[in-house]
């Protein structure tokens, strides 16, 4: 009803591709300007010549910071045959060290799930991720401790040698559960890391910089970085392609999608006749 009230000149949301066309389509009825920041499934691609440390760091926050409940978070990790391994090694004890818990405790690193009806929804796919064949590296189960059982907890997960085509990787989960998967080439990597209807966020880590940047101009993202992930400044636009939405947040850009613009042209002498 908000959404179509002809009372309201412009909606901006926030949420998932789904809410996101319903909103679309009630702002149809009106006209209305719309501003969608929908969901993602970005991909964060390591080459083997990368600082695999850095890119390890990176992919650990920008999935399981705010208990992976982050649009933009790089959840399929593409990382080169060569450096796989490496990628992984000591991955485990680094995820299992992660304190769950009190989000108001200063040393928790891993809070609840938004939700009960969340909570169960991100289960599933942590299910469908153990049943998929891929490699279970650590966590994705309810915390041991008691005084967490009654609450919307869950440990992050990772899963290694994971195929495009499973569920948990192509979907959006919005929690804390990483799929890594192995590449060979530039080309191979970009085709599989644009096969997704979402475009919002991507991530290249690599010491050549020719290829970094090819890449990120290559991937259908709509915001890239280079042997980083997450650092956003607010005089940055920021938003995606595909299903990720429409326009942006942040900088100059987003001014164009709250403002209307107007042309008044005065004429100060007399008009000619032509007729």
């Amino acid at each position: 009803m908000l959404v179509a009230h002809p009372g309201v000149a412009k909606v901006s949301l926030t949420g998932e591709a789904a809410t996101g066309r319903l909103v679309m389509e009630a702002a149809a009825s009106t006209l209305k300007k719309i501003t969608l920041e929908l969901g993602g499934k970005s991909p964060i691609v390591v080459f083997d010549d990368a600082d695999i440390d850095d890119a390890r760091n990176a992919a650990l926050t920008n999935n399981f910071y705010s208990t992976g409940q982050v649009c933009s978070h790089g959840t399929r990790v593409f990382v080169q045959r060569r450096v796989y391994n490496e990628f992984l090694d000591g991955l485990a004890d680094r995820v299992g060290q992660l304190r769950v818990g009190d989000p108001f405790d200063p040393d928790t690193r891993i809070g609840p799930l938004v939700s009960a009806e969340h909570h169960e929804k991100v289960m599933h796919y942590m299910k469908l991720a153990v049943d998929s064949g891929a490699r279970h590296i650590v966590g994705g189960n309810r915390p041991d401790a008691a005084e967490l059982s009654n609450g919307n907890y869950i440990t992050p997960a990772v899963f290694a040698d994971c195929s495009d085509d499973m569920e948990f990787v192509s979907d959006e989960v919005f929690g804390p559960l990483m799929a890594v998967l192995p590449f060979d080439d530039e080309d191979e990597v970009i085709q599989r890391a644009n096969a997704t209807d979402y475009g919002l966020a991507g991530a290249v880590f690599s010491n050549d910089l020719a290829r970094a940047n090819r890449v990120a101009h290559a991937l259908q993202a709509g915001f890239v970085w280079i042997n980083d992930y997450g650092t956003m400044p607010a005089n940055v636009p920021f938003g995606g392609y595909k299903q990720s939405g429409i326009g942006r947040e942040n900088g100059t850009t987003s001014i164009d999608h709250y403002t209307r613009v107007k042309t008044i042209y005065t004429n100060l002498g007399s008009v000619d006749r032509y007729m």
